[in-house]
């Protein structure tokens, strides 16, 4: 059961290590669910340094004089980038999914989908590819409620999905969203 607050459902991707295709999946799951109707936002942690901007972009320009939030808008999309080490009570703090959460329109939304945070108290599917050799997090992560695998899994409590039928997935999470909502 998720304990963080949020008006919308959310749901996680998380695995052991990298390399194991969250993204993969959710490039393959996203069409799957939104042609079943649902508006998705999806969340995705970065480990690393990135920058959605281009150098020589006025975006960028105005960003790197030193702006803390730069909203870049046109009549087909918009996009808030946020320097958190300009902010004093955020420069030494890692992300946190609820200051994230916080920034998406719930209005807009049906479901919310997380990759990665796998520390985060939100219900999470676990990818494993059995052929990288990583232990599972499920035995240890009640917060878990399915495993998504290329293998077999077994002496699971929860369940185990075909990580390459991303149908069944879709299954799987409108019945997880129905339930939260009875």
């Amino acid at each position: 059961m998720n304990t963080l607050v949020f008006p919308r459902p959310v749901l996680g991707f998380c695995a052991y290590g990298s390399g194991s295709g969250k993204t993969t999946l959710l490039t393959r799951l996203i069409p799957v669910l939104t042609a079943r109707g649902l508006r998705l936002s999806v969340i995705k942690h970065a480990h690393h340094k990135f920058d959605v901007d281009k150098p020589g972009k006025d975006s960028y320009r105005l960003r790197e004089a030193g702006a803390v939030q730069t909203l870049v808008a046109s009549d087909i999309r918009w996009a808030l980038m946020t320097e958190r080490q300009r902010i004093p009570t955020q420069q030494n703090e890692p992300v946190n999914l609820p200051e994230l959460l916080s920034q998406l329109d719930p209005d807009v939304v049906d479901l919310v989908l997380v990759e990665g945070f796998k520390q985060a108290d939100i219900d999470k599917i676990e990818i494993h590819r059995p052929s990288l050799g990583y232990p599972l997090l499920a035995p240890e992560d009640h917060h878990i409620i399915a495993v998504a695998a290329d293998g077999p899994v077994t002496g699971l409590a929860v369940p185990t999905l075909d990580l390459n039928n991303p149908e069944a997935m879709a299954d799987f999470i409108t019945h997880w969203m129905e339930d939260r909502t009875s």
